[in-house]
């Protein structure tokens, strides 16, 4: 069996208790919108977490969650349980926030069965599906083997050796103030502007409230890039958005792809990298 890109709660309400199937907890905290729902103790039944900024992190560099090497990959999926065939599924708890980056990690180091869910807990919970309180669940240890493909993060020096490449070109997902130096950067220290020859296109383009826009939705915001057939490297702040609309290109038909895992929190900070704000 095979699974989509994308699956919606009722899909998964009715997959959830077939074999092979595992349900991953991708949140990463964000700061909070007036109002907004918190569900930080609550999950999908039987879901493990997939901890970004810890457990498949680079603790040893000095940038945010930095996708870690293969074998501690290998031992930490081992972990949840995954295996070579398991039909892996993750959700984040803002609808559709930092799944996509878990959804690419877990693609990038060989894992061909994994979908991200459309609307995330909230949508779940909308929906009116069974949750549970956040629990650690005893697993049997998966068999799991790293594959990794090499082409899938990208760093500064890549990026810095393609800025006049016209076959390669950097999205960026921060605000159009960010990128044009317009409101400061959140992060302490860190110039204004964007990578020269990039293109920004906000991560808030490719969503509708808390679900990814449909398939023509986000073919029409990429077709107007005119960047069919090159190579598409993403970036945003830290690494995170990137993940959205590298995963929103995907959905489009897009599939020459790559993420600048360092981003704006390494290429922003005082260099010689090259930034321009027009």
């Amino acid at each position: 069996m095979s699974i989509p890109s994308i699956v919606s709660p009722e899909w998964l309400h009715e997959n959830l208790e077939k074999p092979k199937f595992i349900v991953l907890d991708a949140t990463l905290a964000k700061p909070k919108a007036a109002g907004e729902v918190p569900y930080e103790n609550v999950q999908i039944p039987g879901a493990q977490f997939f901890d970004i900024d810890g457990a498949f992190s680079d603790a040893s560099i000095d940038l945010p969650h930095m996708m870690c090497n293969a074998d501690q990959f290998e031992r930490e999926a081992r972990k949840l349980g995954i295996n070579q065939d398991s039909l892996i599924i993750v959700y984040d708890s803002h609808g559709v926030y930092s799944a996509p980056r878990a959804w690419w990690m877990l693609k990038s180091i060989g894992l061909e069965n994994v979908a991200v869910l459309n609307g995330g807990l909230p949508k779940w919970i909308e929906k009116g599906f069974q949750i549970e309180k956040k629990k650690k669940s005893l697993l049997r240890e998966g068999e799991f083997t790293s594959n990794v493909e090499s082409t899938c993060f990208v760093d500064s020096a890549y990026v810095l050796n393609h800025i006049n490449d016209n076959k390669v070109i950097v999205l960026d997902a921060r605000s159009e103030g960010r990128f044009m130096a317009t409101e400061p950067e959140p992060r302490h220290g860190l110039r204004g502007g964007h990578i020269p020859n990039s293109i920004n296109l906000p991560f808030t383009e490719v969503i509708d409230g808390q679900q990814v826009k449909d398939h023509s939705e986000l073919k029409k915001v990429f077709d107007r890039l005119n960047i069919k057939d090159k190579k598409l490297v993403f970036s945003c702040g830290s690494g995170l958005t990137a993940c959205i609309i590298l995963f929103a290109a995907h959905l489009a038909g897009y599939i020459n792809h790559a993420v600048y895992d360092g981003s704006w929190s390494e290429w922003g900070q005082p260099s010689d990298l090259p930034v321009e704000t027009n």
